[in-house]
């Protein structure tokens, strides 16, 4: 390239092709070249709120990801990512003047651009959608939008207040955490400083000054712990450098947030990253500072072995220092160091269609197509943004199959999480676990290291209780889409019952009814199949009688005469259809009581007692009431209220729950309800199979010598 060629060139632009000419080819920064007269030429006239010319976000944008050492694709699509949306230039020129693969990108980037994260409103969660899908397309994607977005937050202050305080608040919420769940922890730690710098400039102002005020006091301390390490390090003849580690103001503030620790506490450690030149030398240092300073038991983490979901590498462990406070180190190789900068940005110029991807961009692939595999199954787009939310925090567990293979997890994951990670089937049929060869319920949440093995069974399947249970957005999603696809499936069998009842009162039959009729009324509610109706009956949007008088009129006048004909036939249940039936939470019917349905729009059918305090305010909408009983074979189990009144003494509330569960009853729930000197009144929700089950427990309970009295509630 001449010198007088360069000189026509804008310093930024120049300076960004001397950072390629460090591992790029002439003939690919000619190319990038033209993409800038091109985009320059585009966005001629364009003016940023800052000022300047536009096409110099666009080349700083590039000069980021080149920093990265990312491929010529990808610093030419970051020079024209705004082209598409901003100026007149078309997809198809773009194409033919620089290839598929940058005009892909660029319009992948166009669409982020539209992604608004200031609210959880579908609108806004369906963009997010869309993010994920241009993800899996190519990751590329999200690294220009995370250096568009970087330097956006660089450049903030230009913006006004209100879009100040909304940008810095989905670069917190949404961009940081995309950028850590990628491994790019250079990328997030600026994001989340300029982050919350703009959002909360007093706090930052705040902790930034106390760092320095710490940091001046303590310089002398550190610079003795570098040096015992440097010698530690040369007496073992290890090759190494010594970084020491500040808590950046935001890890502070989310650390004294999170844990509920002052200032003081978060600030008395002292931070070291020791970088040597293979993995086995990582052990090697690890052994001779040990011998240096003592470790604290418990407290050393091997993500060598077994690597951290984006691809890091690290051994971590905390030592007893010689000041009075602990010593963070790390230890790793350059490369592990670089990955754990750059994360799927690592190694990119080195890629090719035939070489292996990092193991940071194999496991970033493998997260992406895993949500966009999710994004199919979740009906709400709201939902599917708040499930996203919870993976992308990478606080995790990791843990392993019996045949020795890792899975790594969100923290708190329970049993049931793991078995829908080793496969949707396995969770869906799970009855219980083993960790490290013990039994263990479902609920059972993991740690670190634990082996677990999935017990299934070919009858199991999900129930609502679950959700309670996991916290995976994969197991989450999963259990929603079978229950939503049960709920259908009852929904379908019951509506048949109701409607099958609501005719038989006026001496039709759903058979009798001619299909054309049929047919007409489905097209004039607007359903597709009879299918819909009927879960639209059993859902409470539509009344059976209603459904039926009108089925009967087009059916002729004789049938229609039959109108004001009761329905006398109960609809008979089995407990079986849980997606359509719930049970009052004001009177917790039981198998055995005397019971009613009442149709509630959206949820279906509630099951009430005869005797429910709320019957006055049901008996007001007499057409949503349905006639329902107990068949004859009821399975499950059944919530009922106990109020119990105790002596007012210690050891009462383990005597009662003893009695409880001597007769095979499950608390779910206990609560004081009142209290004086001499006695206690208990509320219990337990779980009965039926009215001669809650018996026998309301007797055993009545029988411990410290109950006064046992009485069902309400």
């Amino acid at each position: 390239m001449s010198t007088a060629l360069q000189e026509t060139l804008p310093a930024d632009v120049q300076a960004l092709e001397q950072r390629l000419q460090a591992y790029l080819p002439p003939e690919q920064i000619e190319r990038i070249r033209r993409a800038y007269r091109i985009g320059a030429r585009a966005h001629a006239g364009q003016t940023r709120r800052s000022g300047e010319p536009y096409i110099t976000h666009p080349v700083a944008v590039a000069s980021i990801l080149a920093e990265l050492g990312l491929d010529a694709e990808t610093i030419t699509a970051a020079i024209l990512h705004d082209t598409l949306e901003d100026t007149p230039l078309s997809r198809a020129e773009l194409e033919r003047e620089f290839g598929t693969t940058v005009a892909e990108l660029v319009d992948g980037v166009t669409k982020l651009d539209k992604v608004m994260f200031g609210s959880l409103q579908e609108a806004a969660a369906e963009s997010f959608r869309k993010m994920l899908l241009a993800m899996a397309r190519d990751l590329r994607v999200i690294l220009i939008k995370l250096a568009d977005r970087l330097h956006n937050m660089r450049t903030l202050a230009a913006m006004d207040p209100p879009a100040r305080r909304r940008i810095a608040r989905e670069t917190l919420e949404i961009y940081a955490p995309i950028a850590q769940r990628l491994g790019m922890n250079k990328f997030k730690a600026e994001l989340q400083e300029l982050g919350f710098r703009a959002l909360y400039p007093l706090r930052h102002r705040v902790i930034q000054a106390r760092i320095k005020s710490v940091f001046g006091n303590r310089r002398e301390a550190m610079a003795k712990i570098d040096a015992a390490l440097s010698a530690r390090l040369d007496q073992e003849h290890i090759r190494h450098r010594i970084v020491s580690r500040i808590k950046s103001p935001y890890s502070i503030y989310a650390k004294m947030r999170s844990e509920h620790k002052s200032f003081a506490q978060v600030m008395d450690v002292y931070g070291f990253r020791v970088v040597v030149q293979n993995t086995m030398e990582c052990y090697h240092a690890l052994g001779a500072i040990h011998a240096l300073y003592k470790p604290l038991d418990a407290r050393f983490r091997d993500f060598i072995a077994i690597p951290k979901a984006n691809g890091y590498q690290s051994l971590h462990t905390v030592l007893f220092g010689p000041f009075g406070a602990p010593i963070e180190i790390q230890i790793r190789t350059e490369d592990m160091d670089r990955i754990a900068e750059r994360g799927v940005a690592a190694h990119w110029m080195y890629k090719t269609a035939a070489a292996p991807p990092t193991a940071a961009q194999a496991r970033a692939r493998e997260w992406v197509e895993g949500l966009v595999g999710a994004q199919t199954r979740e009906a709400s787009s709201v939902e599917f943004l708040e499930n996203v939310k919870v993976d992308l925090f990478p606080d995790e567990v990791y843990l392993f199959t019996p045949k020795g293979r890792i899975l790594a997890l969100p923290r708190n994951a329970t049993a049931l999480d793991f078995a829908y990670a080793v496969h949707t089937d396995v969770g869906t049929h799970a009855v219980a676990a083993r960790i490290d060869k013990k039994l263990a319920p479902l609920r059972q949440r993991l740690n670190s290291g634990e082996t677990v093995e999935i017990i299934t069974a070919p009858s199991a399947q999900p129930s609502p209780q679950w959700l309670e249970w996991v916290v995976s957005a994969r197991a989450r999603t999963a259990i929603r889409h079978f229950l939503k696809r049960l709920q259908h499936e009852d929904a379908v069998e019951f509506g048949h019952r109701m409607l099958d009842c609501a005719l038989a009162a006026r001496g039709l039959t759903l058979d009798a009814i001619p299909s054309r009729a049929l047919d007409r009324h489905l097209a004039e509610a607007r359903f597709k199949r009879l299918e819909e109706l009927l879960a639209d009956i059993a859902l409470g949007n539509r009344m059976p009688d209603q459904v039926a008088a009108q089925l009967a009129s087009a059916h002729g006048a004789a049938a229609a005469a039959h109108d004001a004909m009761p329905a006398t036939e109960k609809i008979l249940i089995s407990g079986a259809e849980r997606g359509v039936l719930s049970f009052g939470n004001c009177c917790y019917p039981v198998p055995g009581d005397d019971i009613f349905g009442y149709l509630s729009a959206g949820k279906g059918i509630v099951v009430h007692r005869q005797d429910c305090p709320n019957v006055p305010e049901y008996r007001k909408t007499p057409e949503r009431i349905v006639a329902i009983d107990w068949d004859r074979e009821v399975r499950g189990d059944y919530r009922a209220r106990l109020r119990i009144v105790v002596d007012n003494k210690p050891g009462v509330l383990a005597t009662v729950a003893a009695a409880i569960a001597e007769e095979d009853s499950n608390i779910e729930n206990v609560e004081y309800q009142e209290r004086d000197q001499q006695t206690s009144t208990l509320l219990f929700t337990i779980e009965v199979r039926n009215r001669k089950h809650l018996a026998a427990v309301m007797r055993r309970v009545r029988n411990a010598a410290v109950v006064h009295g046992v009485y069902r509630h309400p």
